[in-house]
This record gives structure tokens, C-alpha cells and sequence, in this order.
């Protein structure tokens, strides 16, 4: 998932010292009757163990994950974690490079939808193994977030949080245009009625306040919650034809097009980069859709804003789900060391430690929904985003993804700086991502 709203260009290592455990005594038997017994001997300590992992992030999320590494390291004294973090576009191009010379770090992150991607090419350690001598390491786990890691001969990825997307609002401007708030039974008639009652437009044209915004390059955002709210999809189930010119899902573009340059109350992309690509931190967008990574951003803000579900369509209500996780390199030296990582990242201390980050949504049932997530120092309703998950569809994972989604992305870049029509593009871009589709068959 990219994460660029609140990511910084960061490199940190972060070595830990050290320390040997000692490993239970054996039971001996006990000598016979009248005979002393023999000398013992102390057992020898757990050999040490280093492994690297390997991150996106920025400052805060290091700082929450050097203290997981360093709780995981006073539970298990043998393995020290080697932690690495850069921006989203450093961390790729630095693990490309790693996994081209052979020399991957132990563990590193995953995005879902990218997993594919990774596995095909044989680079990462099937885990299934592992999950069969660990029976009960998944349970508890929500099942929407382990769908993208299953293949045909097991698991090669393991989630560690989530992101549904959820509607934010700015209760300032509801108020001062006397609009009430959003609520669960919304439907994106709704929204775009009161998109355009809470759009302020000068006797000159230039519109100083819109009704909505939201980023429309990566599907995760909106347009695929549209498509599946209008009774469309975004591929097909085997992945070799792109469904996003369809006529259902047509009438969510249609809806995105007429909202931008109809209404004017959705400002087009050249216009949202003027205010930093996010006009509602900006404070000039009175809604957006996005996901849990934003809270800690708008936390910041200086307005009141609240969250609500997403709008219903013709065909009901949908959300994504998408995932990080976190998977091991198949060239590890050290693959028991890193799995007793990963097994550490799913348990109750570690899925609280993240719910203190306040990014993402734990994977871990039991600290989803319990005060450590629910009850952040922001006041809004974390539940909103867990109870999503009833009408959640996966963000789709599959050989490809990037170079897909890049096709879709930029393709249709110019529909909304207003350069293009809707229609052909929009043909034309099915085309092309149908291409990259067989390519990577």
C-alpha cells in the first residue's frame, strides 16, 4: 500500500546487543539407591543468531518498531534484529537490488498486492512448513488479511496490520454549512449532494471550498469501492482480462468525472497538488476517503473532523482491505530465527505495540477489539474501520499487480487534470492493462 502522505526518507539500523539464554535443563533420571549422584553440568547457552529485517516507514513507525525488536529480544536473548527502514521508493529499489545479488534481508515487508509479484519469482521462503509444526499461530488472525498470502503449495507471507477505507469528514464545514453529517446508510447519491451543498464557488469561478476529494491513481482509495458499490469489479477471477470499462463500473467513473468537472466540488489532480495533494488536511476539502494510516496526520489538523462508513451503491456497500506483511527471504541463513520473528509480530504484545502506532488496524482479533486499539488518544470511532471488514473485498493480488496498476494509474492521469475525455480513455487504458495481463501470464 503506498503510504506517501506521511513518509519521510529515513535510514536507520538498529542493532541490539546480544545475550545468551540459557536452555531448560533435561530431566535426568535419578541415580540408583546408595549411589551419590553425578556431577551436573550447566547446559550450554543458545547459540546467538542476527537477522536483518527490512522496512518502509517513517520516524514514528521506527520508533514503535525498535521497541517490538527490543521486547522480542528480552523474550528470546539469542536472536538480535537488525532493523533497516527507508521512504516507500528507497526501500523497493534497495530490495531489488538485494534480491537480484542474492543477499535479501532475512525479513522484509510486503505490500499484498505486490506479494505475487515476489513469490513468482522464487525469492521467498515457503512458510507453510512452519505453520504445520505451529497449528494455532493463525488463529485469532482475521481471515480477510491471510486470503492474499495463500498459493497453491502454501503460505510464503504472513499479514502483520490491515487498512479498510472509510469516509473522513470535517465536521467545521458540515456545520458552518448546516449539512448533516454522513452516517452509516449513506449511499454516494449522498455524497454528491452534499459534496455540492458544501462547495464554495467565487462570483469569478475559482472554487475556495470542496465538497470531496480523493486521490483517484491507486484503485485503494475509491474507485474500486465504487466499482463493487455499482455492481461492477475490478478484474477477473483468473486475471486475464481488466473489468474496469465495464458498464457498472463506468457509472462509478461517471460519477467521479461529473463530481470534478460538473459540480466542481471535487477539485482535479493538477488543482490538489496545489495544496500539498491532500486538500483535506489542507483544510479546503470538507470529505475524503482514505485509510487508519492518515489518522496519526490528521490528528494534527486544525479543525474537527470524524469518520464514517462507505456510501452504499445500487449494488450495496463495499470497502477494501488490503495488508502489509511481512515474508522471509528464501537465501536466509537464519529461517528458524526469522520465523520466530514473525510468530513474536502476531502475538498479543506485539499486535498492542502497533495499535499504539496508530497506523494500521491489527491483524489479532483480540487486540483489534479491545481497548488497545479502540480506545487511541484520537477521539473517533476505531470500530468504524474493524466493522468494515463485514463488506470488505480484497485489494486483488496477483503476477503483475505493479505494472498493472501502473498502466491504469497513469493512463487515466490525464482524464483528470482535464486534458481527456472519459470514455476513449478509458478504453484505451483497459487495453493497455489487458496487455500487461498476458504478459504475465
Amino acid at each position: 500500500m503506498k503510504m506517501r502522505l506521511f513518509t519521510l526518507t529515513v535510514l536507520v539500523s538498529l542493532l541490539l546487543t546480544a545475550c545468551g539464554g540459557a536452555a531448560a535443563p533435561a530431566t535426568e533420571a535419578a541415580p540408583p539407591a546408595g549411589q551419590a549422584p553425578a556431577a551436573t553440568q550447566a547446559p550450554a547457552a543458545a547459540a546467538p543468531v542476527e537477522i536483518s529485517m527490512m522496512m518502509w516507514g517513517d520516524p514514528a513507525e521506527l520508533d514503535v518498531w525498535n521497541q517490538i525488536v527490543a521486547d522480542f529480544h528480552q523474550a528470546t536473548p539469542n536472536i538480535t534484529v537488525n532493523v533497516e527502514v527507508a521512504d516507500w521508493d528507497s526501500y523497493w529499489t534497495k530490495l531489488k537490488t538485494l534480491l537480484a545479488a542474492g543477499t535479501p534481508p532475512d525479513v522484509f515487508t510486503m505490500d499484498a498486492p505486490l506479494y505475487l509479484d515476489y513469490q513468482s519469482r522464487d525469492v521467498l521462503l515457503n512458510l507453510q512448513p512452519y505453520l504445520d509444526k505451529n497449528p494455532d499461530l493463525l488463529k485469532g488472525v482475521y481471515p480477510q488479511t491471510l486470503e492474499a498470502y495463500k498459493t497453491a503449495d502454501g503460505m510464503y507471507g504472513l499479514p502483520r496490520d490491515f487498512q479498510t477505507i472509510v469516509l473522513f469528514y470535517n465536521k467545521d464545514m458540515f456545520d458552518a454549512a448546516n449539512v448533516a453529517y454522513p452516517t452509516a446508510n449513506w449511499t454516494y447519491d449522498d455524497l454528491r449532494t452534499a459534496a455540492k451543498s458544501l462547495t464554495k464557488i467565487e462570483s469569478d469561478g475559482k472554487v475556495t471550498q470542496f465538497g470531496f476529494y480523493s486521490d483517484l491513481w491507486d484503485m485503494e482509495l475509491i474507485w474500486s469501492e465504487a466499482i463493487w458499490a455499482y455492481g461492477g469489479d475490478i478484474i477477473n477471477a483468473d486475471h486475464t482480462k481488466t473489468l474496469i470499462g465495464e458498464p457498472k463500473a463506468r457509472e462509478a467513473w461517471q460519477l467521479f468525472h461529473d463530481m470534478m468537472f460538473v459540480d466542481k466540488s471535487w477539485p482535479d489532480s493538477t488543482t490538489a497538488g496545489e495544496y500539498g495533494g491532500d486538500p483535506f488536511l489542507a483544510g479546503v476539502a470538507a470529505m475524503t476517503t482514505i485509510g487508519h494510516w492518515a489518522v496519526p496526520g490528521y490528528a494534527e489538523a486544525g479543525f474537527k473532523w470524524d469518520i464514517a462508513p462507505m456510501p452504499k451503491g445500487p449494488a450495496g456497500q463495499a470497502t477494501s482491505v488490503n495488508s502489509a506483511g511481512f515474508v522471509i527471504g528464501k537465501a536466509s541463513k537464519n529461517p528458524d530465527a526469522a520465523f520466530e520473528f514473525l510468530k513474536y509480530v502476531l502475538s498479543e504484545p506485539a499486535q498492542k505495540r502497533l495499535a499504539e502506532l496508530g497506523f494500521a488496524c491489527p491483524v489479532l482479533a483480540s487486540v483489534a477489539e479491545s481497548d488497545a486499539f479502540l480506545k487511541q488518544p484520537t477521539p473517533i470511532d476505531q470500530k468504524i474501520f474493524i466493522d468494515s471488514l463485514a463488506f470488505a473485498h480484497m485489494k486483488p493480488v496477483f503476477k503483475g499487480y505493479d505494472e498493472w496498476s501502473s498502466a491504469i494509474g497513469d493512463g487515466m492521469a490525464t482524464i483528470w487534470t482535464g486534458e481527456t475525455e472519459l470514455g476513449p480513455t478509458l478504453d484505451a487504458v483497459v487495453t493497455a492493462a489487458d496487455e500487461v495481463l498476458a504478459k504475465n501470464k
